[in-house]
């Protein structure tokens, strides 16, 4: 292989690594609406995931058509948003941690048993109508539909960043977050803005069950998909929308690039477990990630 083949692969792998590292993002983007509002790691982003997939394929196998099934769709993830901020999350406040973390593990086993009862457990084929015939980019070969998902993810991650920087509501959701009580002092409902946070988390999850569900079919392991997510939240930050991004990026490159590269020395499968690797490393160094908020002791 010539230099300039080895640098075109080196490029084509790297580039597939960003495009996934997007759709990282994406998932991790779930939790850190939910963590910067509430401080509740949402272990239940899983099952919105999968529900969100099910409910939208199994529609459209009903031959509901596809605007039709998307509005379904969003006003399922709504309600469920809703559901879960007004059953679980309110009588949960001022609960230690824990307890919150506890809660939503359980609601995740809740969510994909509702999700079974209704739609069936079955595998299903999800078919966006997206050409996935490689790209050829000046000799550098590019999925059309990794190309299209990360773009989508891309620009729902752009607009979640600019809605918390520059909207009002997006400025409650950060006033929220940074002190509850003061918050409230100024008028701001919590309940009301942990509800639009939780729509917010289920329109995620509904384009991330989307995107991953036409990728590796929407089954019930698709709800696992949020564990590539858990590098990227420890690498970027819990609390940072910017950090998500950058730690997906990273996350996504590095571990195609290992595999390629030096997987062969490994046995095969670094790309599985690499990126825990990484951020176990990170997090000895940098335990708040990327761009997180540092915790301040007080004497």
């Amino acid at each position: 292989m010539s230099d300039m083949d080895s640098l075109l692969f080196f490029v084509e792998v790297l580039i597939g690594g960003l495009l996934s590292g997007v759709m990282y993002s994406l998932v991790a983007m779930g939790f850190v609406l939910i963590y910067k509002t509430s401080g509740v790691l949402n272990f239940a982003q899983g099952s919105q995931i999968l529900f969100a997939a099910l409910t939208f394929v199994s529609l459209l196998e009903r031959g509901y058509n596809l605007p039709t099934t998307f509005a379904i769709t969003i006003a399922a993830m709504v309600v469920l948003g809703l559901l879960i901020e007004r059953i679980v999350l309110r009588p949960l406040v001022n609960r230690p941690p824990i307890t919150l973390f506890m809660a939503t593990l359980g609601l995740s086993y809740v969510i994909e048993g509702a999700a079974q009862l209704a739609w069936g457990a079955q595998v299903h084929g999800l078919d966006l109508g997206i050409d996935d015939r490689p790209l050829d980019v000046s000799g550098i070969f590019v999925s059309r539909f990794d190309l299209l998902a990360a773009a989508i993810a891309g620009l729902m991650v752009v607009m979640f960043s600019l809605f918390f920087r520059f909207t009002r509501i997006g400025l409650a959701f950060r006033a929220v977050a940074e002190d509850p009580i003061a918050a409230m002092s100024v008028g701001l409902r919590l309940s009301r803005i942990w509800a639009m946070v939780w729509t917010a988390s289920g329109l995620v999850a509904l384009v991330a069950g989307l995107i991953w569900g036409a990728r590796l079919g929407v089954q019930f392991s698709l709800s696992l998909v949020v564990l590539k997510a858990l590098p990227v939240l420890v690498l970027g930050g819990f609390d940072s929308i910017a950090g998500v991004i950058v730690a997906g990026l990273l996350i996504g490159a590095t571990e195609k690039l290992s595999e390629v590269y030096i997987g062969e020395y490994f046995g095969g499968g670094i790309e599985s477990w690499f990126a825990y690797v990484a951020a176990l490393a990170f997090l000895l160094v940098q335990p708040s990630g990327l761009f997180g908020q540092r915790p301040v002791e007080r004497a």
